[in-house]
């Protein structure tokens, strides 16, 4: 088949925030094919926290392209907070012995959990059924994808690890970055879990000998590793809303009249810990495109092949030109939660976790309920966050189109197949 640019799919961490990721792949799946005429080709796909759980799922169901969002989708809309994640008084009880400094129990045999105030076991029974794991090397094997990278954070060191299942062998040389290391692995539950671990609130996972936490602490937007796997065009997905001057102005009293509340900190905690790089990757990205562009006006098009040769030299890889589309909320996702509790939409049927939640919102803003945004994993909030994700997407439609359609580059044609 004629070569093809190499598209990377980037999914960002967020907590239940990630049901937005689903709605973004419904509309890939279901809408854009209509406008395209064919299914829109995903080669490698990279995730961080949720955005692994997600792009475990995507890469599992290559096979499936058709039905891949509509099983995703009903997935994330099936989900009970109180099966996910223990809310109940004993959950309480501990959480509060852990904010005093109390050790944590130590593991029981054979567990691969370890700390953390809540209770994810519901959590992980429902990402080990729903994903189907074996998937993930049939799809590499038929080659239908080129790689999947989930990103964790190594508790002892605080480094990034980037566990990689790749059809062909991952070079030896991945970053000159101290804070990153990669490892081939046969990705599966683990280091899904291990990813999605929110530091503090969620067990750290254990891999071997070793334990890992949300790879959203040092790599949220796991952009990096798509583009050392090949990736040529990323489709990048963010999970924070980039408020506006405004939208800041008419939420700055409230925040001020929240700020002592310690839950309201948690949750601008956890927002400051998963800290999106994503405007400032893209801008640096796009200043290099500018310098390529530049040097073969300049020099001739052999410009960046020279300069390639030297910088292999110097930082052992080449750079190239990479084209984004970025997608991220129109609406604050913290905002959306403060109403969407407010509006008493939660599918809950205890008592003790409807008033454990509505205590939850109560310690926040009355605009903003971050913490909760994390941990409302509801399927009425699901809908909430498909819905938007998929309108986002399609307002990004005329983006996506030119993004996914084939063209013509340097006379070589670049074909939408394989």
């Amino acid at each position: 088949m004629p070569a093809r640019p190499r598209v990377g799919f980037v999914l960002s961490g967020g907590g239940s925030r990630g049901a937005y990721e689903a709605g973004i792949i419904q509309y890939l799946r279901e809408d854009l094919p209509r406008r395209l005429g064919f299914q829109p080709p995903i080669d490698i796909v990279t995730g961080t926290s949720v955005g692994a759980i997600n792009a475990a799922f995507v890469a599992a169901t290559m096979d499936d392209l058709p039905s891949q969002a509509q099983r995703l989708v009903s997935a994330w809309r099936a989900l009970r907070i109180e099966s996910l994640i223990g809310l109940g008084a004993r959950d309480a009880w501990r959480g509060v012995r852990s904010l005093l400094g109390r050790d944590p129990p130590p593991p029981q045999p054979g567990t691969f959990r370890y700390g953390g105030i809540l209770d994810t076991s519901g959590l992980e029974r429902f990402v080990i059924k729903t994903i189907p794991w074996h998937g993930i090397e049939r799809s590499l094997r038929k080659r239908a994808l080129h790689a999947l990278s989930v990103s964790a954070t190594h508790v002892g060191s605080g480094h990034t690890v980037v566990f990689i299942s790749a059809a062909d062998p991952v070079p030896p040389t991945w970053s000159r970055d101290p804070f990153v290391r990669h490892r081939a692995a046969r990705i599966g539950p683990r280091h899904v879990l291990a990813s999605a671990a929110i530091p503090l609130l969620f067990p750290s996972v254990k891999i071997g000998d070793e334990f890992f936490t949300d790879g959203g602490l040092r790599q949220n937007t796991p952009m990096s590793p798509a583009i050392r796997l090949g990736a040529d065009r990323l489709l990048l997905v963010s999970l924070r809303h980039l408020a506006t001057p405004s939208e800041d102005a008419i939420a700055a009293a409230d925040r001020n009249e929240a700020y002592p509340k310690p839950l309201f900190l948690v949750g601008k905690a956890l927002n400051a810990l998963m800290l999106d790089h994503t405007e400032y990757d893209l801008d640096r990205m796009q200043r290099l495109n500018a310098i390529m562009a530049a040097g073969e006006a300049a020099f001739g098009p052999q410009f960046v092949e020279v300069m390639n040769r030297e910088l292999l030299k110097l930082r052992g890889a080449p750079i190239r030109r990479i084209e984004a589309v970025h997608i991220r909320p129109s609406l604050d996702i913290g905002a959306m939660a403060s109403d969407f509790v407010a509006a008493g939409k939660i599918i809950v049927t205890s008592r003790l976790t409807r008033k454990l939640i509505a205590r939850l919102a109560e310690g926040e803003s009355r605009r903003e309920n971050d913490l909760l945004s994390y941990l409302l994993f509801d399927g009425n909030w699901a809908a909430e966050l498909i819905a938007l994700g998929r309108r986002d997407a399609a307002a990004k439609e005329g983006e996506l189109v030119r993004f996914f359609t084939p063209c013509a580059e340097d006379g070589k044609v670049l074909a939408a197949g394989r």
